[in-house]
Parts: C-alpha cells; structure tokens; sequence
C-alpha cells in the first residue's frame, strides 16, 4: 500500500539561507561533528577507532566529503520536481552512487551507508520544504521513505538479517515514521542539555546517549543480540541517571560504559547516524550556515580506560 500514499506536494524554492550546495554543506559538517565527538562509548571519535577495526576519524572525515556530492545532487533533483515516484526514484539512485563514493574513498569499508539513506532522505525533504522546523522536515522525509523503491538490489544486508531475526525496524522503519528519535528524543534532549548550561560537547553527548537508551540499534543488533542491545540501552540510561556528561559521577559512568562496549565489539552506528541528523535539524532550525563545533577534548585528556 505504500505508492498509495498521496505525494502530491509541488516543489518549493529554497529558504534564502540554504541552496543545494549549503544543505550539503550542512549534511557533511553533521557528519563530521558526529564523528569527532568525544568520548563516545564504541564509536569513532578523536581518541581512536571504538569497537570498529576498519574506521578511524580520518576515515570518517574523508567519507564525509565524498558523499557530500551527492547531497548536493538530492536537493538540487528535489528543487526542481515534486515530491513523489520519480523523486523517489531519482533520490535513490543517487544514494546507491554516493554509497560506491563512499566504499572507493574508505577502501571498501561502511563509514556511512546508514547516514547516507538518513542525511540523504532530509537533505531532499528540507530542499523541497516550506518550513525549517524540524517536525516538518522530518514529516515529509518519512512520506518520501515510504514510496517503494523500484531498482533497489535484492541484496540481503545486515539490516536485513536483524530485522528478520529480531523484528526491528531499523533505518527504514525510523524514516518511515518520521524520524521519531531525532525529532521526538534527540533534539529535545539537545535543547534541554543546552538550557541546562551544559557545554555543546556534553550537550550533544546527553543528546547521544538519549537516543541510545530507547532506540532499537541494528547496529547493535547485529554485532551483540539482543542481549548487546540491552546492554547499550541499560549503560546510557545509568550515565543519565548518574547526571549525565558533565559532571564527576556521570562521566565515570560513561568511562565504564565505553569499556563495555568496547570490550564486546559493539558500536552503536544507529544512534551515531541519528545524532547527525539531529545536528544537521538543529541548523536548519536554528538557520545557521555551519555547523557549531564543539570543542571535544582529546584523547589526552580523556583517556581510554
């Protein structure tokens, strides 16, 4: 049932702060702003390579800016016709092209597949948008996700294989609905972070953490099981409730998370790619041509165990 849904919106102009180039330009400086935050349990981050054995930041950096094309192509395509089938369509043989970017820039390695689809989806709903909020944004986003997608391969993947073994949703069930963890859990959790005084690193790290705590992550899924998921959801909900990145007993909390993770391979990817759309929202809304660094601190301050 899903080509029955009405997509009959006509293409809009671009808000004057944001042209196909500047919407990717945003897209891949959330992507980077998600990478180099610092200290994330199992990611990539400044102080290394998390549970992963084939990322590093420099990697992740270099990912980013080749796909970010490709973005520009989304919007430039949602600029100029509606959004329905043919968008879809067209959107969606632009992702698998920035996906082939993606692998030929990190040496066949998955820096961003999942990001790619999540940043690529809302780069082409904000293009087409008549409003910066991000409920809106995200709204239209889910409704272009939901229109089939013709030419994709019949490849089995490993959101696949969770999804059939554990009934997650994963990346396309969360676009399909709108992008509740992004508009209805990280965001939220970003504005109240900052309202709290807290700094932008420990503001997007609470942010980060909340989406971990409720987020069904294939990621997670995949290396650990539903035990491993449990393990992620239960180790960000006891950062939190220790207060949360910021203070002594939260960030003590956070180091004894990050080992966990770290010692039972698990990287929360999911959450990672949830994060940099809620960056990327948060830019849009607040109609800021850059993404605002955050000012992570190093591995030499940090730390590793």
């Amino acid at each position: 049932m899903a080509n029955m849904i009405p997509m009959t919106k006509a293409a809009a102009p671009f808000h004057p702060l944001l042209d196909a180039d500047q919407l990717a330009e945003l897209a891949r400086q959330a992507l980077v702003a998600e990478a180099e935050l610092t200290p994330k349990p199992g990611l990539v981050d400044r102080r290394g390579s998390g549970a992963h054995s084939d990322l590093s930041l420099d990697i992740m950096r270099r990912s980013a800016s080749a796909i970010a094309p490709y973005f520009t192509a989304m919007a430039a395509a949602s600029c100029i016709a509606p959004m329905d089938q043919q968008l879809r369509a067209e959107v969606a043989t632009i992702g698998r092209e920035a996906e082939a970017a993606m692998l030929r820039e990190t040496g066949g390695s998955n820096a961003h597949k999942g990001a790619i689809w999540v940043l690529g989806l809302l780069v082409t709903a904000t293009a087409q948008s008549g409003s910066l909020h991000p409920g809106a944004i995200a709204k239209d986003a889910g409704l272009l996700s939901q229109l089939p997608d013709s030419a994709r391969p019949q490849l089995v993947s490993h959101g696949d294989l969770v999804r059939s073994r554990y009934g997650a949703k994963g990346a396309r069930g969360e676009a399909c609905a709108g992008f509740p963890h992004v508009v209805k859990v990280g965001l939220p959790a970003l504005r109240a972070a900052r309202e709290r005084g807290l700094s932008e690193t420990n503001s997007r790290l609470s942010s980060l953490l909340t989406i971990m705590a409720g987020l069904e992550d294939t990621c997670v899924l995949y290396r650990g099981g539903d035990e491993g998921l449990q393990t992620v959801k239960q180790g960000a909900r006891e950062v939190l409730a220790s207060g949360g990145p910021g203070c002594a007993a939260g960030d003590e909390m956070l180091r004894r998370f990050d080992r966990a993770l770290f010692a039972r391979n698990i990287s929360p990817g999911g959450s990672a790619d949830l994060l940099a759309a809620t960056l990327f929202l948060d830019a849009i809304e607040r109609r800021l041509y850059d993404v605002e660094r955050d000012n992570s601190l190093l591995e030499e301050l940090y730390g590793t165990d």
